[in-house]
Parts: C-alpha cells; sequence; structure tokens
C-alpha cells in the first residue's frame, strides 16, 4: 500500500509571500553565510496539523474530516509579525514568522481539525497550537558562534512581516521530501463557508 506524507494547511496568497521573500533576502544578506536554508517561497504555508505517512487509501475519509471541520467556519483574515526561532534563540533550529488572528476562530478551526481528525486514529497534538510561518532550517553543521549570530539577529530584528490576508479555504496536502527541500501538491482543498 502506497503511504503519502501528508499535512493540513492554509495556503498563502501571493502578496504574503512576496513579503516574505523581501524578509528572507534581507536575513541573507545578514546571517552567517551558509548557516540556514531558506524555505522557497512557494512552499511557505500554515502547518494546522502533520498527518505523516497516511495509507492512499484513507486520503478519502480525512478529506471529508477535514470537510467536516470547516462547516460553520466563514473566512477570516490572518497577519504576520515578528520573527522567531524553535526551540529558542539561543539554540535555533527553524527561523519563523508569527501569525496572529484576533477572533480566535484560527485556534478554533485548528482545534476542529484536531477533534475530527483524532477520530480517524490521528491523535492530537501534545503542544498546545502555536501559528508560524517556517521561513528557513537551520543546517546541521552550524559553528557555535554562527548559531549564536543567528539567534542575536533574529532576537534583534525589528523587521518582521506586515502581511496579511483572507483565509478562504484550507488544504490537505502531500509532501515529498527532495535533496533539495520538500515538494507541496495538494490533495484537497476545503472551502470555508460564507
Amino acid at each position: 500500500m502506497e503511504k503519502i506524507r501528508t499535512f493540513i494547511a492554509i495556503e498563502l496568497d501571493e502578496n504574503l509571500k512576496n513579503c516574505l521573500t523581501k524578509l528572507q533576502e534581507q536575513l541573507k544578506g545578514e546571517a552567517p553565510q551558509g548557516s540556514v536554508r531558506w524555505v522557497r517561497p512557494e512552499g511557505i504555508h500554515l502547518t494546522l496539523k502533520f498527518l505523516g505517512d497516511v495509507p492512499a487509501n484513507r486520503i478519502g475519509e480525512i478529506t471529508q474530516a477535514l470537510q467536516k471541520s470547516c462547516q460553520g467556519f466563514a473566512p477570516f483574515f490572518l497577519s504576520c509579525s515578528g520573527l522567531g526561532c524553535f526551540p529558542d534563540l539561543k539554540h535555533p533550529n527553524v527561523v519563523w514568522v508569527g501569525v496572529q488572528e484576533e477572533t480566535g476562530t484560527l485556534a478554533q478551526l485548528q482545534k476542529a481539525i484536531e477533534e475530527n481528525l483524532a477520530s480517524l486514529g490521528y491523535p492530537a497534538e501534545k503542544r498546545p497550537f502555536s501559528p508560524h510561518l517556517t521561513i528557513g532550517r537551520v543546517q546541521k553543521r552550524v559553528g557555535a558562534s554562527d548559531l549564536r549570530q543567528l539567534g542575536e539577529l533574529v532576537g534583534a530584528s525589528e523587521r518582521g512581516v506586515s502581511g496579511r490576508m483572507e483565509v478562504r479555504s484550507v488544504s490537505l496536502m502531500r509532501s515529498d521530501l527532495r535533496p533539495d527541500g520538500a515538494v507541496y501538491t495538494r490533495l484537497a482543498e476545503v472551502e470555508l463557508e460564507p
């Protein structure tokens, strides 16, 4: 049985991708050379739930659970601002841009997705939902001084992204891991109800 590496996400509009591209260009110029593998702008998305390797014959029922999860949610706006690192600025592994949504709709939608997929055997994430956009991953063999410099650069950065977009749908995505980074393909898209 073929297995497909999948996740559920909000895809970004072109305007927001352009804002993130500009931010990445600025950071590339200041970060220690070769310390970060920057995510291709077309691959940046807001992950709502990572499913991992899923048997291909379950894609249909996962899509149905996603449709059920999106019922009753109208389109909403989210905005991006602030930069950070996971797990923290002293030990950067991932460089991210923060995501804000004032009404609580994003958190409620993500919770509905968790609940509907838990019933299919995909347990809810133990960590609290922390909406973010991964814009770079720190390379494995980066020295301590480069790590410190990168953490300081991100921590001192006031620039962030001041992008905003309307969320009108949620997507079930396929992830194919390649040596030059993951390639994402939409398997299904579920519209929010106006």
